[in-house]
């Protein structure tokens, strides 16, 4: 019989975490990206390697040179939450510039003298930023109201740090876009303000912390409950060399994810999936299947940026009551097996595959041109042309004719 045996915190985390919990757990390290851009010219910056994941003290270097002569005005955007996925989902990467929400931003960043991108910069507490600045700057930050900012006075001899606040607290994808939006529209309105004062100034764009969200609907909510926002107690939870459970127990909830593995013949290896989630609250219940699109060689973790039981469904209702409920999690990373790096996870399983839709239909569409092409090309090529012709200084050639 498979041993058994119950987790403690540092353990759990393990099993599900968000952005904001990698750092909890004290071994993966949370990210958020930064960008920023200036009247002035800035030092270039080396491209990373993939995957790398700036330091404080590499951006402590970085920033080093760019304050240290004479005065600067800084802008530190900061918005409560963060996260690379959402200029990916919101910010029109995919051609259509239509869609994006952060027009204002990206009309900045070509109109600037210079700008940088971290896109993977190490999130170390949501006071690291503007305490970074502020050293570098040696002034003290003063808190912006966009509204009130065309009535500031600034003394543009001495350094400044004008930190000016924007919120991200969204139920849906797209309520989240409305609210980048809007912030969108403070940027722009903040730089307007600064242009007519004729001020050079560098700005920050970053997060106070990285997105994150367990977003949950009892029956009857109109709205999402954001449990991520509350501690959970991990009692119960527990795993064997066959099965696990993690248990997330909330003042008024408690959800249970369920998993498994087994050998496949047919890729001869291990896998596992998340069999079921359970949400638990007053006597109301419900139950998800995740095991048709949640599962992952047993060895790595799975990680998909939005799981949801209404939208690009990978929780699936397993009966008529649980159709009540609506569950979306943001940024999520589970593992049940193979924890043996303690409390990091293994490498990701994403749910997003490599050959999407549209590169299908790219490839499909290019794969018929080219079909096409050599056909037209083969016909071509099987033209023959005459091998006889008239001789202007010769007799015509004869064509007999018979009835």
């Amino acid at each position: 019989m498979a041993e058994s045996r119950n987790f403690g915190k540092g353990s759990i985390m393990s099993f599900i975490l968000f952005f904001a919990a990698f750092l909890a757990s004290g071994g993966s390290t949370a990210q958020v990206p930064l960008l920023m851009w200036s009247t002035k010219s800035l030092p270039s910056l080396t491209s990373p390697p993939a995957g790398h994941i700036t330091s404080m003290e590499e951006l402590a270097a970085y920033l080093t040179p760019v304050f240290g002569s004479g005065s600067n005005t800084v802008l530190l955007f900061l918005q409560d939450k963060l996260s690379k996925d959402d200029f990916t989902l919101f910010g029109g990467v995919f051609g259509n510039k239509q869609e994006s929400v952060f027009r204002n931003l990206e009309a900045a960043l070509q109109s600037s003298s210079s700008s940088v991108s971290f896109p993977a910069l190490e999130w170390t507490g949501e006071s690291s930023i503007p305490t970074l600045l502020q050293q570098k700057l040696g002034a003290a930050p003063l808190l912006v109201d966009p509204d009130t900012l065309s009535h500031l006075s600034l003394n543009t001899s001495i350094n400044n740090l004008l930190i000016i606040n924007l919120p991200y607290s969204c139920n849906s994808l797209k309520s989240c876009k409305e609210v980048l939006s809007n912030n969108d529209e403070i940027i722009g309105k903040v730089l307007s303000s600064l242009k007519a004062k004729d001020v050079s100034y560098t700005a920050v764009y970053t997060g106070l912390q990285p997105s994150q969200n367990l977003f949950i609907s009892p029956p009857g909510s109109s709205g999402f409950i954001d449990l991520a926002k509350e501690n959970a107690s991990l009692s119960g939870s527990m795993c064997n060399s066959t099965n696990s459970e993690l248990v997330l127990t909330y003042v008024n909830y408690t959800l249970s994810f369920t998993m498994s593995q087994r050998f496949y013949p047919v890729s001869a290896r291990n896998w596992f999936t998340l069999d079921s989630v359970q949400v638990r609250s007053s006597g109301q219940n419900a139950s998800f299947v995740g095991s048709h699109g949640i599962y992952a060689p047993a060895e790595y973790s799975f990680h998909c940026q939005y799981v949801s039981s209404f939208r690009d469904i990978l929780l699936v209702p397993a009966n008529q009551d649980s159709t009540q409920w609506k569950l979306n999690f943001v940024e999520f990373q589970i593992q049940g097996f193979g924890l043996s790096n303690g409390t990091n996870f293994s490498y990701a399983s994403d749910c997003a595959g490599f050959f999407t839709a549209g590169i299908w239909m790219g490839l499909i569409s290019s794969l018929l041109m080219l079909l096409i092409f050599v056909y037209g090309l083969h016909m071509i090529m099987q033209l023959n042309t005459m091998d006889r012709f008239d001789d202007p200084k010769g007799p015509s050639i004869s064509v007999p004719q018979s009835d």
